[in-house]
């Protein structure tokens, strides 16, 4: 069997059972999550209320950097799940950086799901404790049980099958819409524009320290594209979906911190542990206050959802292309799911829960992901000259000069927030020693990525290694234009 063959039959052993409605879902919950209830109010203490000026500055950078994912995945590459693998290697013609991305976002995606899941309990936790006060006087070991719980509990919902993945998905999200009309709604007339001064409470300099912050809030857009699979008509519908999607999402983040930051002073939602609920406690009685809270625990849920099918797409592309054990490609043929790789990745989050070690693997998710939209745009640009037979098939409706443009603009920002976080991190390893930040947890994105990124080469070199004992061609998969089922 051919490489081309053996991944065009792997591909469609996936099941198209999503449509547009739970694309929306999915790309509505990943970014409406756990960011916007914490994030938010880490980013304040570095600038203060102008963190609403930075989710619109971020805003326009992110659509700017959607557009090549949409770009793609209007050609014969949306029909699979190899997002941005796919798209890399199949325009450099080349595996090795395309692995190398792939893997980080792998290990990102994995620490997120072990950050969502104990947020989740930790929500859940302050929820009970505002029903029933003094009922629930520590959190014990059942929190880190109901994390794990949580992590089980999707698990098992993507093994039944993507059409039940995207049943979920939709009922949270009418949820997670419901509270925050609630929330969004009466706030804005609860608004005391005082809250809003000073705009900017430490400069420039503090401004643009908050928007790597506020970027883990847009961070995980492009995990749409790991849907492409399973989505039906995924090349005409999931290039829209990208672009409608991030647009409604903005407006959403720039309504909730208007009023958040509106409605109470930032000190007082810094230090509260469900910040949106306390500013529902203000405006709305107490039972609207608690479905606002609902609603929170909908948009972690949303994203450990959607954050479940990411790692086991990419794992399931690596594993046709050779790259990875071929186990991790393996299709159930009842349900249509990627079993084993689920389960790796259910396996791995869980670990870090129990080991307490989330932060090496979350602490390089945004810088990861920065790095990876950078590279991704860098192929879009690049696709013209290095692949043409696939830049002709590119079907978005908008005019060449229109999309360098938006490229160019994402490669100046998101070159700009890796400059930023270098810049601090470099801060950090000259201001602490190894054994400091070993103790305290705090490695930063630098050590990280690097680390991460030598045992990602060593996988790739051992998994290049069987694959040409077992004869297969590397270089057959990169010829041509169209991707999978051409």
């Amino acid at each position: 069997m051919t490489a081309d063959a053996d991944r065009s039959s792997l591909s469609r052993r996936l099941r198209r059972d999503l449509g547009t409605l739970e694309s929306y879902a999915a790309l509505l919950g990943i970014l409406i999550g756990a960011g916007i209830f914490k994030v938010t109010n880490d980013a304040w203490v570095r600038t203060g209320p102008s963190v609403i000026l930075g989710h619109l500055v971020l805003a326009t950078a992110v659509l700017a950097t959607s557009l090549p994912y949409a770009a793609f995945l209007s050609t014969p590459l949306g029909r699979a799940p190899g997002g941005e693998y796919t798209h890399l290697s199949r325009t450099f013609k080349s595996y090795g950086l395309a692995f190398v991305g792939s893997w980080l976002k792998i290990i990102s995606y994995v620490g997120a799901l072990a950050y969502l899941a104990q947020a989740f309990a930790d929500y859940l936790f302050d929820l009970m404790q505002r029903l029933s006060p003094g009922a629930f006087v520590e959190a014990g070991g059942w929190q880190r049980a109901l994390a794990i719980g949580s992590l089980l509990f999707f698990y098992l919902v993507h093994v039944l099958g993507v059409r039940w993945f995207g049943r979920v998905q939709v009922a949270m999200c009418a949820l997670l819409g419901l509270s925050l009309l609630v929330l969004v709604m009466p706030g804005l007339f609860a608004i005391h524009v005082e809250n809003y001064r000073p705009f900017f409470t430490r400069g420039a300099g503090g401004f643009l320290a908050s928007l790597p912050l506020l970027f883990f809030e847009f961070a995980g857009f492009e995990s749409l594209a790991q849907t492409a699979g399973e989505v039906k008509d995924s090349t005409r519908r999931l290039p829209r979906v990208f672009l409608r999607g991030i647009a409604a999402t903005t407006v959403i983040y720039l309504l909730m911190s208007a009023v958040g930051f509106g409605v109470l002073p930032g000190q007082q939602l810094v230090a509260s542990p469900a910040p949106m609920a306390e500013v529902a406690s203000v405006y709305l009685p107490m039972g609207a206050a608690a479905f606002v809270s609902l609603g929170a625990l909908m948009a972690i849920t949303t994203s450990l959802n959607a954050s479940m099918l990411v790692p086991s797409r990419l794992a399931l592309m690596l594993a046709q292309d050779r790259l990875t054990p071929r186990w991790m490609g393996a299709i159930h043929a009842r349900t249509g799911t990627p079993v084993l790789g689920l389960s790796a990745t259910c396996a791995a989050s869980v670990l870090l829960l129990v080991t307490g070690q989330v932060g090496l693997a979350l602490n390089i998710a945004v810088f990861a992901l920065m790095l990876l939209y950078f590279m991704h745009t860098v192929a879009f640009l690049a696709l013209p000259r290095l692949n043409p037979a696939l830049q002709a098939q590119v079907a978005i409706r908008m005019p060449r000069p229109v999309q360098r443009i938006a490229a160019i603009w994402s490669l100046l920002t998101m070159g700009g927030l890796i400059a930023v976080q270098i810049v601090q991190d470099i801060g950090t390893l000259r201001s602490t020693s190894l054994s400091e930040r070993l103790a305290g947890q705090s490695l930063t994105s630098l050590e990280l990525a690097a680390v991460w990124s030598l045992l990602g080469a060593l996988i790739y070199a051992f998994g290049r290694r069987i694959g040409a004992k077992e004869n297969h061609d590397y270089e057959a998969a990169l010829v041509g234009a169209a991707g999978p089922e051409s």
